[in-house]
């Protein structure tokens, strides 16, 4: 269990993700040409976007899913020139991000989706005893009401996340149709 009170000091904010998923996108697009919004005194915000090259083929992924291949034994291959293009990322966003289960680890991760189905916008959460993200969430949700903001949990004890956000502290997903 995390501590209420600790600082957050970096956070990420992930499009890109899924290539074809372009909210996150643009927004990190906007972002990364002014950063005003985002920035707070004390807290390192950076807009990042995570699948470059199937952004800009406007597909899912090139060789696997980057939302698939955070898990710590993929993230410890070593680099070569052969491994999937998706894999090598995901390495690179750990070294910049990370590493994952780490305390140099950025502090929190947005990763920000596009889906098809009709969930609105929804915050997805893989811890139910992080309280620092239990308390953000029910500010966020706080400050959007009256409109609402499902959250969904997905929590198993014996999964490991090998989600883009699981390399931080505090990951959170969202999701927007």
């Amino acid at each position: 269990m995390s501590s209420p009170c600790a600082r957050v000091r970096r956070v990420g904010l992930f499009g890109g993700t899924h290539g074809n998923e372009l909210s996150g996108v643009l927004l990190v697009r906007h972002w990364e040409q002014d950063g005003a919004e985002i920035q707070r005194p004390g807290v390192e915000v950076k807009p990042f976007l995570t699948n470059p090259r199937a952004v800009e083929r406007c597909t899912r992924y090139i060789d696997c899913d980057l939302n698939r291949v955070f898990d710590p034994e993929i993230l410890g291959r070593p680099v070569v020139e052969d491994i999937p293009y998706e894999v090598r990322r995901a390495q690179e966003i750990n070294h910049i991000f990370g590493p994952k289960g780490s305390d140099d680890a950025y502090d929190l991760i947005f990763d920000l989706h596009n889906t098809t189905s009709n969930m609105g916008g929804t915050i997805i959460l893989e811890n139910s005893r992080d309280d620092f993200t239990i308390q953000m969430v029910h500010y966020i949700k706080n400050a959007l009401a009256p409109e609402p903001c499902p959250v969904l949990l997905i929590e198993h004890p014996s999964l490991k996340y090998a989600t883009t956000r699981s390399v931080a502290k505090h990951p959170v997903g969202k999701y927007q149709i």
